[in-house]
């Protein structure tokens, strides 16, 4: 019974993030409303309180899946990296950014970039801060498993490498994000280019840093 109805428990909370992700697309975050949220996740309005006090517990809930499966993915790059760093770096990294519009639009990244500035000691800037440190720790480890491979130059500080190459990232994401008009084939091409000089200092002299375009 246990197992049961932590499956069911799992299902609610499933149909209830893909009913809001859905629900903000088309009618934005301001205008959706959690009575139609419910209705799409065929739940009781009460049933989404139980999990999530607000329009806002509900976003950062979209945010976290989107991260967690980026994370999941990434780990399988970590443990099996090419040997080109600089592919190895844009797998990971561009991975992030090709999966960030599978739940949230630009609208609802905005929002949740804008809640998490304003209230930054909030339990939503909190996990917010905390899903950008996961994607950041993991872009570091990334960046010592190359070392450790030989991939990457003993001399360099792997984790200062890694944090820049995120940094850089998240700051291109938050570009791309406020402009309607720039295409995630725009971004990858600018974090691509943006990197190569970097890794190009940071690879050993037996690894080619280049990326097949």
């Amino acid at each position: 019974m246990t197992g049961l109805r932590a499956r069911q428990k799992a299902d609610r909370h499933q149909r209830i993030l893909q009913a809001a992700s859905e629900l903000f697309r088309k009618s934005g975050y301001e205008g959706a409303k959690i009575e139609a949220i419910a209705a799409m996740a065929e739940v009781s309005i009460g049933t989404i309180y139980n999990y999530y006090q607000n329009k806002g517990d509900l976003l950062v809930a979209i945010v976290a899946m989107e991260v967690n499966e980026v994370l999941n993915a990434g780990r399988k790059v970590i443990d099996n990296p090419p040997a080109n760093v600089a592919k190895a770096v844009d797998r990971l990294v561009i991975s992030y950014i090709e999966h960030s519009l599978v739940y949230l639009s630009k609208e609802m990244w905005r929002q949740a970039m804008a809640i998490s500035t304003q209230q930054p000691e909030s339990p939503f800037g909190k996990t917010y801060s905390g899903l950008d440190r996961a994607l950041t720790d993991q872009t570091c480890i990334l960046i010592g498993r190359l070392q450790k491979l030989g991939h990457i130059r003993e001399d360099i500080d792997a984790r200062s490498v890694g944090e820049m190459i995120f940094n850089n990232t998240n700051m291109m994401f938050a570009l791309f994000v406020k402009s309607e008009d720039m295409t995630i084939a725009e971004l990858r091409a600018a974090i691509r280019r943006q990197n190569r000089l970097l890794l190009e200092a940071a690879a050993s002299n037996a690894t080619s840093p280049n990326i097949g375009q």
